[in-house]
């Protein structure tokens, strides 16, 4: 059962073409690296694939890129490359970011730029229709054609003009009409089309993109809930109204990341670099962080939590690493409970408790019997459904035990400085920037340069800015 955003519903999952099930996913808009909240997002529908594949459906999976848009094109412009140039650094920022969390790479991933044809298909067969209109350069969707219009966000367009944000433009008929097409300004980049030089506006490309790989009707469509209006209430005005059939059967939205209780967002500026937090705590403990809540529900973002989440992954490892040989278990018990949180609209806080749970069993009969039992082959599978099972190259172990003498080397330098020596590693980095801050203030740069001379002897790096210092590890 999965919860449907489109009626508010747990729905069973009943495929348009079984056993294939196709899944469309909003990537990222690659205007700035990613943080943690990205992360959050393609963890939780890399987990959906996962599950629904081990389940013996034959999952299609199609996440696309946005890489033109009005902020990438003023990034651009400020650090003066091209904006496609700035555009593929970005999108290697993110693919680095999703490969440490141990997300699988889609099997299409379509780029807005090389489907600039399929969207002008797409915004001439709406005109032709009486759905949308040219004015200048510019094209509009007409959203008072559909009566249907706000049935996922489930707001009226009365509601919609008292507060929502709409794109203001004396071009539009009706302030509520949205652009499918935008005519070009000068230095942009542009496409030719049948209204001129121009590029395609941002709800568009999803429709034409995910027609063309899943179809005119498909199974899942995902992304944050922050997406849900306008983005993906567009895109449903789109699609059905160019094709005249339902878009996505089943809409699946997680929840947004806080940080100190506010959304983390690029409009909000409260940001976690996500390949800095990967660095930092090791890519596969952010993955099982995120997998601790629920994915439709907020989830607070904190350096405690995700030391938490090293522990007990930690735990999982040093269990796989003495396990290695397991078989692949009967459908025992402890797999059937799995199974049920996880068909429960993917409840993968249930999922980790069965997961757990198994490693306790199996530590527990490792020192009673010194051998491996179903317990382990449990755990194995499990982990590996959740993508919590990768042992290549490193030991996890080894890692925390480096971790712990981190945070011993960082005590004694707080100490020796006068420092407050208490807390985690970071909360001990965090007094020693604060004594540096004002070694530097007091014009002792003797006593400056010592802390972070001594903080990059322990791979420590601290970066200078404007707005104050911030640390990451090497």
């Amino acid at each position: 059962m999965i919860y449907n955003t489109l009626d508010r519903v747990t729905t069973p999952l009943e495929p348009v073409d079984p056993p294939r099930i196709g899944m469309y996913v909003c990537g990222p808009t690659v205007q700035s690296p990613p943080h943690v909240g990205h992360g959050r997002s393609a963890v939780v529908f890399d987990v959906v694939r996962r599950y629904l594949t081990w389940k013996g459906w034959d999952v299609r999976f199609v996440r696309n890129i946005t890489d033109v848009d009005d902020k990438i094109i003023a990034i651009a412009r400020q650090e003066g490359v091209p904006p496609g140039e700035h555009a593929v650094r970005i999108t290697g920022e993110f693919d680095r970011g999703y490969r440490d969390l141990g997300v699988e790479a889609p099997d299409i991933e379509p780029k807005a730029t090389e489907h600039i044809p399929d969207m002008i298909a797409l915004i001439n067969r709406l005109i032709r229709k009486g759905l949308a209109y040219a004015r200048g350069g510019d094209v509009y969707f007409v959203v008072r054609s559909l009566s249907g219009y706000g049935k996922l966000s489930g707001q009226g367009l009365d509601d919609l003009m008292a507060g929502a944000r709409v794109e203001v433009s004396e071009q539009k008929d009706d302030p509520l009409d949205f652009a499918l097409w935008k005519e070009a300004k000068h230095g942009e980049p542009w496409w030719d089309s049948p209204w001129g030089p121009g590029r395609p506006g941002w709800h568009i490309e999803c429709s034409a993109m995910a027609a063309r790989y899943l179809g005119e009707t498909f199974d899942i469509h995902g992304g944050g809930n922050d997406l849900i209006f306008p983005h993906h209430e567009n895109e449903i005005a789109q699609s059905e109204g160019a094709n005249g059939t339902p878009f996505a059967r089943i809409w699946m939205h997680n929840g947004m990341l806080n940080l100190s209780g506010e959304k983390m967002s690029k409009s909000t500026g409260h940001l976690v670099d996500l390949n800095e937090a990967n660095q930092r705590f090791g890519g596969l403990a952010v993955r099982l962080f995120y997998l601790q809540a629920h994915y439709r529900s907020p989830q607070e973002f904190s350096n405690e939590l995700l030391e938490d989440a090293q522990t007990a992954l930690a735990r999982l490892h040093r269990l796989l690493e003495k396990t290695a040989d397991v078989k692949k278990p009967p459908h025992s018990e402890t797999i059937a409970g799995f199974e049920d949180a996880m068909d429960d609209d993917f409840a993968t806080p249930r999922a980790l408790g069965w997961l757990f749970g198994a490693v306790r069993e199996a530590n527990r009969e490792l020192e009673l019997t010194g051998s491996a039992g179903a317990h382990a082959a449990a755990a194995w599978e499990m982990a590996r459904v959740l993508g919590l099972d990768d042992l290549s190259g490193f030991s996890l172990h080894s890692q925390t035990r480096e971790l712990d003498e981190l945070r011993a080397s960082v005590e004694q330098i707080a100490s020796r400085e006068g420092a407050d020596a208490a807390g985690d590693t970071a909360e001990i980095v965090g007094s020693l920037l604060a004594k540096r801050s004002a070694a530097r203030s007091e014009g002792d740069y003797a006593s400056a340069d010592r802390i972070r001379d001594d903080l990059a002897a322990l791979g420590i790096v601290l970066e200078d800015s404007r707005d104050g210092t911030r640390w990451l590890r090497r």
